[in-house]
């Protein structure tokens, strides 16, 4: 393989220039390396469910759910729901 401090970014296929483009070619080669040939999903939420409840059971304040809603990109709806379950839980514990 050519020395990567020599290639530019066009030499490279498809995605690979993209992630050479936005993080460097040592990122793209070692993204090929580690993913070559795989199809690869990339979820619209960064965060797992599990750590958005625990921050908005965190920061919940007793009058903040729609601040906390659109914090998160979820509806009231979802977090009152996150809300309650954990009421739920905590009295039968």
């Amino acid at each position: 393989m050519a020395d990567p401090k020599t290639m530019k970014n066009d030499c490279l296929n498809g995605i690979y220039s993209e992630f050479a483009n936005a993080l460097g070619m040592d990122a793209a080669i070692k993204i090929h390396s580690l993913f070559r040939g795989q199809q690869v999903f990339f979820p619209i939420e960064l965060f797992s469910k599990e750590f958005i409840r625990s921050q908005i059971i965190t920061e919940y304040d007793g009058s903040n759910i729609k601040q906390l809603a659109t914090k998160y990109g979820y509806t009231e709806k979802w977090v009152k729901k996150i809300l309650k379950e954990h009421i739920d839980n905590s009295v039968i514990e």
